[in-house]
């Protein structure tokens, strides 16, 4: 009796492109004009983003490299105390660009030994955005902006401790 090959299952990436191709097709065969400037648009969103991927992906590397999990753990690990937390917060506000780039870049840290409490701080404190300070200002004044952006700061060092709370009940 032969046994049949095992069946190779499809990950979750593939089936989503296979999704995503599938409509596609289907739009395009009912108006082939809104397919079209669908996949412009992405095209062109897909090439804004490519030199902030290439930026996470040299910070990956630098960090690959220069970054030991004993180090990592030394300044963002268990131990790092409150200056893990103000490198942490200052880095989110610093580095610009879509968090959801950052997420290879903050799972390779989380794999070196950083805490989940300040992967919390990052993605909060990226709400402070420095381009964007002038503008505020410009808008709705100096003293609405300081406030605005100090609460935020605050909120993502509590949100931080939150998620710490959370992850230590479970």
């Amino acid at each position: 009796m032969n046994k049949l090959p095992d069946k190779k299952k499809i990950n979750g990436v593939t089936k989503f492109l296979i999704v995503v191709l599938i409509t596609y097709l289907i739009v395009a065969l009912f108006n082939f004009s809104i397919a079209q400037k669908a996949f412009v648009d992405f095209l062109l969103m897909f090439i804004k983003i490519i030199p902030i991927l290439v930026f996470v992906f040299i910070l990956m590397t630098i960090i690959n490299f220069y970054f030991t999990p004993e180090k990592i753990k030394k300044h963002l690990g268990e131990n790092s105390g409150i200056k893990g937390w103000i490198y942490t917060m200052f880095s989110g506000i610093i580095i610009s660009g879509h968090p959801y780039v950052f997420f290879p870049l903050l799972k390779d840290l989380k794999e070196h030994g950083m805490k989940d409490s300040l992967l919390a701080v990052f993605l909060y404190s990226k709400n402070i955005k420095i381009p964007f300070l002038p503008v505020m200002v410009y808008y709705f004044g100096l003293s609405f902006t300081i406030v605005l952006t100090i609460y935020t700061a605050i909120f993502s060092v509590l949100n931080g401790i939150i998620v710490e709370w959370l992850i230590k009940r479970r």
